[in-house]
């Protein structure tokens, strides 16, 4: 989406302000800052909801939001005296007081066209689901960190979103004990996962739909696409794997010499300050800037509590897709990351070699998270969107 209004232009999609047709380097809380205005065009945002939006709800001082709009003004060459462009009404909030057009493919709105809901599993977890986009069906099957809503504010993985839902009407969901959905309370098997896939489905109204899952998502897709192949149409797997984390290495290996389980007992869960949560994270994703990084470990801490990510943690750990493998029949894309260390090549390899003509695609990345920054988020995103296309 680009935003044009005075003489400037807002691009969502390079994240870039251009100003007289130059570039402006701006923060990305001035960005983010930017885009709200941007999106509510001729409506004032309260200070209320500028937290909600750049600040994902943390506690700010009105000192730090007034640098943010003083800054924003400097970007777009305003300034506090004229407000021109950024314009401040006392206690009620500021707004664009100039005229803005756009162009793209969120036209519809890029922060108000996700509409969540609740539907309940087999065993009566209430799970929530979110649906976006327009087009054919897409279900995202949820890994153990997700935050609907917190994910369609973020900058990291909104993109992603924007990109399938062009061409899709996309499904996600929280799965049990992470975001918006019921606490699962205890360790679950991996069929409890299948049925809470389903039972998202049947509330969103699919009948038959291709599945794109990622990590701990894969093992349950499989599954559930062996399973029921009458309701699956393909599967796009995106480093993932078939067998959980303890059942790789050594049986005898003790839980705690699991550095995840270590960062979580040393209470660093979701602190941008703790050492052990920032290696953890630069491990996952190590093609992060810090400030990236400092943003995806505020963002685990709040989709998840230290508590649920144990549970979810222990959960997946064990899940074995393995006995599925040879039963998919449907036609499947494996992406996975060459130099991923949490998830090894490896993982890809088995899973698409049990699968009869599943597709393997390797790509030059050690990143376990598929994130806008990753050099083949492109390639990635246009394999998957071109494997769904086809037929």
């Amino acid at each position: 989406m680009q935003y044009h209004f005075a003489d400037c232009v807002l691009d969502t999609g390079s994240f870039r302000l251009l100003r007289g047709g130059e570039v402006q380097a701006v923060e990305p809380q001035v960005f983010d800052l930017l885009c709200v205005l941007a999106e509510n065009a001729g409506a004032l945002v309260s200070r209320d909801k500028l937290i909600e939006t750049v600040w994902k709800g943390r506690i700010v001082s009105d000192a730090t939001i007034s640098a943010r709009i003083n800054a924003a003004r400097s970007a777009v060459g305003d300034d506090g005296k004229r407000q021109a462009v950024i314009r401040t009404v006392p206690r009620r909030g500021i707004e664009l007081a100039v005229p803005v057009t756009h162009e793209g493919a969120a036209a519809a709105g890029p922060r108000g066209s996700q509409v969540t809901r609740y539907t309940t599993s087999a065993d009566g977890t209430m799970l929530a689901y979110a649906i976006s986009g327009d087009g054919p069906p897409l279900l995202k099957a949820s890994h153990h960190v997700t935050h609907l809503e917190l994910d369609w504010l973020s900058p990291l993985l909104r993109p992603t979103f924007d990109a399938l839902g062009a061409a899709h009407q996309l499904v996600r969901y929280d799965m049990r004990g992470a975001g918006l959905s019921d606490s699962g309370g205890t360790v679950s098997p991996m069929r409890a996962h299948v049925e809470d896939l389903l039972a998202v489905a049947d509330a969103a109204g699919l009948e038959r739909f291709p599945i794109l899952a990622t990590l701990n998502s894969v093992a349950v897709a499989i599954q559930c696409a062996a399973e029921h192949p009458e309701r699956v149409s393909k599967l796009v797997l995106q480093q993932g794997y078939a067998r959980g984390r303890a059942l790789r290495g050594a049986p005898d290996t003790p839980a705690r010499d699991d550095p995840f389980l270590s960062l979580i007992h040393a209470g660093g869960w979701g602190d941008p300050q703790s050492g052990l949560m920032r290696a953890w994270m630069t491990m996952a994703v190590p093609g992060l800037r810090f400030d990236e990084i400092t943003e995806l470990i505020t963002y685990v801490g709040k989709a998840t509590s230290a508590r649920e990510s144990v549970i979810n943690r222990e959960t997946i750990d064990r899940f074995d897709a393995r006995p599925y493998l040879g039963k998919v029949s449907v036609p499947t894309l494996v992406i996975h990351a060459r130099n991923d260390v949490v998830h090894p090549i490896t993982e890809g390899r088995l899973i698409a070699a049990g699968i009869e003509g599943a597709e393997f695609l390797v790509v030059e990345s050690g990143n376990t998270l598929c994130l806008t920054p990753d050099p083949t988020w492109q390639q990635q995103t246009d394999a998957i969107l071109e494997f769904l296309a086809r037929d």
